[in-house]
């Protein structure tokens, strides 16, 4: 048994019988003189146990209070690969977004580090085998972020001052929030835009101000809202799509053939063993980017104003670096 199994099970013997001597301890047990005087200590140093030793009945016990309640241990309580996996996930939340959490997480993190730092693998050697390392991932203010988790609990409209990279411009709109996306080491803001009387996906990032408004956010059906935003391919999406066909080499088929583009995607390989992908997608910023980044083991094949457009890109590229 792990050691949390036992911390019950020592609480549950001192609970029936009263007092238990050192020898039914270890027999119950099944561990060595010294993981049960472990497990005492720990039992009575870190959870406050009142575990004491009745010389004249030679045995352990339960100190009574003086108002006579019986203790309890904490509750909430997980064995150690229940903990190891919470911690993973805390160091996934942690490495998200440093600092956006830490403050309402760090709680949990101490008590789960205290109740794992003595049992089969210290809380230091999980850090350092499990690594995260977010790729192109943009700061945020921690205000801003809390401040948006507010108000989509809570169902409130927001007021913001919005920077439009596009059109290196700023805009003030008022929001109803939807939902909150993590999606390719970056937070975007599903929202009703109601300067644009439409749905809409904002980058967390480039919010310059915000305040919660009393108005009540507006409600955007679930279906309606995956219509809009997961249609197409990628964080800008759009409920109008088009498809995309793109033939991949045999060499790099072998990576592509096992990567999700896109939950509606298509696939199969042809008669000379190349793999063709096909993928719905609305705007064609982020998958013509994703096409490019394969370089010549990519080719698309529909439809033609994307071919076209990743054709004048890749002509682009060459006249930046043709030599005068």
């Amino acid at each position: 048994m792990d050691r949390t199994e036992r911390f019950h099970l020592i609480d549950q013997m001192l609970s029936n019988q009263r007092v238990v001597t050192r020898a039914q301890f270890l027999d119950a047990l099944e561990v060595s003189p010294a993981t049960f005087k472990r497990d005492l200590e720990y039992l009575r140093d870190r959870l406050m146990a009142p575990i004491v030793w009745d010389r004249e009945r030679r045995g352990y016990c339960y100190e009574q209070s003086e108002d006579g309640a019986q203790f309890q241990l904490p509750g909430l309580w997980f064995n150690t690969s229940e903990i190891q996996a919470l911690l993973s996930m805390d160091a996934l939340l942690e490495n998200l977004q440093p600092g956006v959490l830490s403050s309402h997480i760090e709680p949990l993190r101490s008590r789960i580090r205290m109740l794992l730092d003595e049992g089969d693998h210290s809380v230091d050697e999980i850090s350092r085998r499990i690594r995260i390392v977010p790729l192109a991932a943009k700061s945020y203010r921690s205000e801003n972020f809390q401040t948006l988790c507010q108000a989509l609990l809570s169902r409130k409209c927001v007021d913001m001052k919005y920077y439009s990279r596009p059109t290196d411009s700023t805009s003030e709109r008022r929001v109803s929030p939807q939902r909150l996306i993590y999606y390719r080491d970056n937070w975007y803001l599903d929202a009703w835009c109601h300067l644009r009387q439409g749905l809409r996906s904002f980058s967390i990032d480039a919010i310059q101000a915000l305040a919660i408004s009393a108005e009540p956010a507006l409600e955007v059906d679930e279906a309606e809202l995956n219509c809009e935003l997961e249609s197409g391919y990628g964080i800008f999406s759009g409920a109008s799509t088009r498809r995309a066909v793109l033939r991949f080499s045999p060499q790099l088929a072998r990576w592509v053939s096992r990567e999700t583009w896109h939950p509606e995607q298509t696939s199969d390989y042809d008669a000379e063993g190349f793999y063709l992908l096909r993928v719905p997608y609305s705007q064609d910023t982020e998958l013509v980017m994703d096409i490019l980044k394969h370089g010549p083991e990519v080719e698309v094949l529909e439809p033609p104003e994307l071919r076209e457009k990743v054709r004048q890109r890749i002509d682009a590229m060459r006249n930046l670096y043709a030599e005068n």
